[in-house]
């Protein structure tokens, strides 16, 4: 009989568009020293000082590799895992294997495939956190006749949806402190200097009606209604999701 493959619940991705806050975000670990940090902008520079063990990506396949050594048995003291970008990361593949190559049509269905291979394989069975970290682009559906929020990617993923590969997808937002008022919850924590200055960085966690073009996601009941905007600390994500599968 097939053995059967555990599935990693502890998976989120992080969307927003540039200086929302998601890198920013990643400040809020409790124990950044066990933060396996996959830099595939070029090793563009973290917005902080970190504590993370990082890695800078130039080829996309230099993930598997480091999912295999994070599972080795040394690197238990590792929890988390996190790609930044997903964005980046697919942009990568294209230069490095599409663009120039003898046979452009393979390499676009290598492209797929790889990251298929990379959510259904590695990420799966990992026993690690994982969090990417992704940009978005708005879109007109003609379909629909509204605006979409996604993230952007390219071939037989375009109709799939990179979201569609996560249980939880959270949004990076600049918001006004007055719109925040309605949403007061324990971890929507506005400081002084974020109230002199009129706005705050924040995780949205649920639709409202003014957001139905964007793809968060998560499991149902997770979130409180007053809880659709919180702080964008990243822990706060994970605690909440090891609670519910718990």
């Amino acid at each position: 009989m097939a053995q059967t493959q555990q599935v990693n619940d502890n998976l989120i991705m992080i969307v927003g568009k540039s200086a929302t806050g998601k890198s920013a975000s990643l400040m809020g670990f409790d124990e950044p020293e066990g933060v396996i940090y996959a830099n595939c902008e070029a090793g563009k520079k973290l917005p902080f000082k970190s504590k993370f063990k990082q890695f800078v990506i130039t080829d996309p396949y230099q993930l598997y590799e480091m999912f295999d050594w994070a599972e080795k048995p040394e690197q238990s003291k590792y929890h988390t895992i996190v790609i930044d970008t997903q964005t980046y990361l697919m942009d990568m593949f294209e230069s490095v294997h599409v663009i120039g190559s003898a046979n452009t049509q393979q390499q676009w269905g290598a492209y797929a495939q790889y990251f298929q291979n990379l959510m259904q394989q590695y990420v799966a069975r990992s026993s690690k956190n994982v969090i990417f970290l992704a940009h978005t682009v708005d879109e007109h559906n003609a379909t629909d006749m509204i605006m979409e929020t996604k993230v952007p990617v390219k071939g037989a993923l375009k109709g799939k949806g990179i979201e569609s590969f996560f249980s939880q997808v959270v949004a990076t937002k600049k918001m006004a402190i007055k719109d925040l008022a309605v949403y007061e919850n324990p971890l929507l924590i506005i400081t002084d200097r974020e109230r002199a200055l009129g706005y705050k960085h924040v995780f949205q966690v649920n639709l409202t009606k003014d957001t139905v073009g964007e793809r968060l996601r998560g499991p149902m009941g997770m979130w409180d209604d007053k809880e659709t905007f919180i702080d964008n600390n990243v822990q706060f994500l994970l605690n909440r999701l090891h609670e519910y599968y718990a």
